[in-house]
């Protein structure tokens, strides 16, 4: 039976201003990252829904039979502050429910929650994610840092295998890891299963970590789905979408 997931963030807009001499303009462009995500995935085994980081502020649902629609949700390079200041609350000063709470109940309750890193998960650059000491966090087996926790490695780190390689998350996944150029730092709870890390000389930190949460499960993954923190070389190695499909199913219980 198809199973239903949501893929919340991944998308930013940037402003530039260009001078050429005396004069100058504006330009605005918009970005996605999910799509080799979503290539890779592809299929009548999920049948993804892709919520951008603009459109979650006011879309994604403030009840559970809203969140109910979907057997896993995936939170991607989106900061908490997009999910708790929605125009009703921050414009207008008018009551909404929580929606970290509601995430964290509905894993509790069977649903399959992931966090993927980026600048704005986690806690992200300068700490703005926001996720540290949040009700998600509670329901993540990991748990975040309280300020700025990039691992930034322009030069490439490779990734190692630090748990059960007979993992189903792991099946089938070669062993020739891509090197990443980047992570957020996070710490293991107990009771977690460490499945990849960092090397010992870049710090042995947790790169992919997995987790009960009462009824539910749950997935940290510290690095990026696409670039820049996830290189050409990660996306067309052999590994990219046996590792998402092989997670997807972990926390769909397929």
């Amino acid at each position: 039976m198809t199973k239903n997931v949501l893929l919340v963030g991944e998308s930013w807009i940037t402003s530039e201003t260009h001078f050429k001499g005396f004069d100058n303009f504006s330009s605005a462009h918009y970005h996605t990252g999910a799509e080799p995500f979503l290539d890779a995935v592809r299929g009548e085994e999920f049948d993804v829904t892709y919520m951008p980081s603009h459109e979650a502020v006011t879309d994604l649902p403030f009840d559970r039979a809203g969140l109910d629609r979907w057997d896993v949700i995936l939170i991607s390079d989106i900061g908490a502050n997009s999910l708790l200041l929605p125009p009703d609350v921050f414009l207008r000063s008018e009551r909404r429910p929580n929606r970290l709470k509601l995430l964290r109940d509905w894993t509790h309750d069977g649903g399959g929650l992931m966090m993927v890193g980026g600048y704005l998960t986690f806690q992200g650059i300068d700490g703005s994610g926001r996720w540290h000491r949040t009700p998600v966090e509670d329901a993540l087996p990991v748990t975040c840092l309280p300020y700025d926790d990039r691992i930034e490695a322009p030069e490439g780190i490779v990734p190692e295998i630090a748990g059960d390689a007979a993992h189903p998350i792991l099946e089938g996944v070669p062993g020739d890891w891509p090197f990443i150029l980047g992570a957020n730092e996070i710490v293991a709870r107990d009771g977690a299963e460490v499945l990849v890390r960092l090397p010992e000389a870049e710090g042995g930190h947790p790169l992919l970590v997995t987790g009960e949460y009462g009824k539910g499960r749950s997935i940290a993954w510290a690095s990026d789905m696409a670039p820049h923190w996830l290189p050409p070389e990660f996306l067309a190695w052999g590994g990219y979408r046996t590792i998402w499909l092989n997670m997807l199913r972990w926390l769909a219980r397929t």
